[in-house]
């Protein structure tokens, strides 16, 4: 247990660099598309999310089979789908959503919508997108488990995908101190989302195997 917690402090460490890299590029991308339409950034965020969770699906997974001696397909399939679902969900749509709330945006509420309407969450709203998504990536992982591609890679789709969820917010409306709260979210939606579900999550259910090394 104290090397899985050590481990887990050294890569929260080690991430915060490229994780401030990668707010970095969002925001960047929040100024080339601040007046993009609602409906283009709805559409781009459901290209990121489903990739993120792709991807994410895939570290996860291939974390827990690095770690596990004889890892079984069922529980690949299952640490690898939840960790993703739900850690995506929470980095791509609520704490943008929180943070939107927070700045006072317009987040595009109707009477009529329903709250995973509201905040976009992408398993329920379009969930024949993103359940397949998890699904692929732990197959994939499965057959081929690999996690430096596939971390590196969805840390930078759920900056960009947390960016398009933002920008549906702004519609258009874009400060400075609200490009400076969204650099802080967008780093928060990121760093501990994603490390917990690459990382933590699997690691938690590993065992057999020396914890003390991370393969990505």
């Amino acid at each position: 247990m104290k090397s899985k917690f050590t481990t887990i402090l050294t890569e929260l460490k080690n991430h915060a660099p490229f994780t401030t890299f990668g707010a970095i590029t969002g925001i960047i991308l929040m100024l080339l598309f601040e007046n993009l339409q609602h409906q283009t950034s709805h559409d781009l965020f459901y290209i990121f999310h489903p990739a993120h969770v792709v991807l994410s699906a895939m570290a996860t997974a291939s974390v827990y089979s690095f770690y596990t001696k004889k890892p079984k397909f069922v529980h690949v399939l299952l640490i690898g789908f939840f960790g993703s679902i739900g850690i995506a969900t929470l980095s791509d749509s609520l704490i943008p959503y929180i943070g939107e709330l927070l700045m006072g945006m317009h987040v595009h509420l109707h009477a009529h919508e329903s709250f995973a309407e509201q905040a976009h969450i992408g398993f329920i709203e379009k969930w024949y997108i993103i359940l397949p998504a998890a699904v692929a990536g732990v197959l994939i992982a499965y057959c081929l488990p690999k996690t430096k591609f596939p971390h590196a890679g969805h840390v930078l789709l759920s900056t960009w995908a947390s960016s398009f969820h933002i920008l549906m917010a702004m519609a258009g409306n874009t400060s400075a101190p609200k490009i400076i709260v969204s650099f802080i979210f967008l780093f928060l939606a990121v760093w501990l989302p994603c490390c917990v579900s690459d990382i933590v999550f699997p690691l938690l259910f590993a065992n057999g195997k020396n914890t003390n090394l991370h393969h990505h």
